[in-house]
């Protein structure tokens, strides 16, 4: 199995892993299932329609996670902009480590540099590779909020939270053409009608999407220095803004030295959806060990809005509907 090249390979042999490993093989079968969009069942577990690897992957979390105060978990619904918060968390914490002309980005995908939390526990049957790294540890994540330990999401914890979150039109269109990228070759594609449907039902890889929102909305309502909650329409329309409020809430805010040297800028311009998706190691549809897809499969459009271009007035009419519904009386829209 490939290792990204930026860590160290741990992997240390655990009784109480295996133990949590196995109770969750049990549970499995006893949990209502669904077909899912691209490779695994889909398992309702807790509310959500979580894949297998999700589900070892949280309960490997729960079990033997230990937090530091330092870590930081990036965190989204799938297609919410993942890899673009993932490479924008990373230019900020690590900005003094890299020169602009030969960062690590420009190397690498986003995803190689901040893992993919449950992805990696559950590959490795074990936390040891996460204990294993260098503090800031950023990890990125598709686990809902309620999923995690409260010694991770209390305020007697110092670890952090970013979400973004985007329009459910954009998402379900995003995630609908990225499920047929992925989708086996003996599998028949995907049709948006289907797609619709079960998007609609909740039915979708770590879904029902607006449940899956609300958590970290709440979460960053009652502990904003806990979780910081961000609009994926808001950081497009205002980059700099958005990443000067990322690294406030990192706690490494920008001095008024990197502001003269349009610090803040070079990170906005380097990691635009223009400058990844262009970068050699971003074009490259191979698939690497663990990782599902080649790294351009993670990279399409970017824009906000494209739903107009797939969705009939029917479909947009009733995801209105549905969100209006999901986010009533909570304070958090769309708009």
């Amino acid at each position: 199995m490939e290792i990204s090249k930026f860590f160290p390979s741990v992997e240390i042999p655990n009784e109480g892993c295996q133990k949590t490993l196995k109770n969750c093989n049990e549970l499995l079968p006893t949990l209502p299932q669904s077909k899912a969009w691209w490779f695994d069942q889909l398992f309702q577990y807790q509310g959500f329609w979580i894949p297998s690897f999700g589900i070892r992957g949280s309960m490997l979390i729960n079990d033997h996670f230990k937090p530091r105060p330092t870590d930081i978990i990036v965190a989204t619904f799938p297609k919410c902009g993942t890899t673009w918060l993932r490479a924008l968390v990373f230019s900020i914490i690590n900005r003094n480590s890299f020169d602009v002309s030969d960062h690590p980005l420009r190397k690498a995908n986003p995803r190689e540099l901040v893992l993919f939390f449950e992805g990696y526990l559950h590959n490795y049957e074990s936390t040891s590779f996460v204990d294993g790294l260098t503090s800031p540890r950023l990890l990125s994540t598709h686990l809902p909020y309620s999923l995690f330990p409260t010694r991770m999401t209390d305020d007697t914890s110092a670890c952090r939270f970013v979400y973004i979150c985007r329009d459910p039109k954009d998402v379900f269109v995003s995630k609908w053409h990225f499920a047929n990228k992925l989708r086996p070759k003996e599998l028949p594609p995907l049709s948006l009608e289907e797609a619709f449907d079960l998007f609609c039902k909740g039915v979708s890889e770590y879904g029902p999407f607006w449940d899956h929102g609300l958590g970290y909305w709440e979460a960053g309502v009652e502990s904003p220095k806990k979780v910081l909650f961000l609009k994926y329409e808001d950081v497009k329309k205002e980059p700099l803004g958005g990443v000067r409020k990322l690294a406030g809430f990192l706690r490494v805010p920008f001095t008024p030295e990197e502001e003269n040297n349009e610090t803040v800028a070079e990170i906005v311009k380097l990691c635009s959806f223009e400058s990844l998706s262009n970068q050699n190691v971003n074009k490259s549809q191979t698939s690497g060990g663990e990782r599902p897809g080649g790294n351009s499969d993670f990279f399409r459009k970017g824009e906000v809005g494209d739903w107009v271009n797939h969705l009939s007035p029917e479909m947009v009419e009733k995801l209105n509907q549905i969100t209006e519904q999901k986010l009533q009386g909570t304070g958090f829209n769309f708009d």
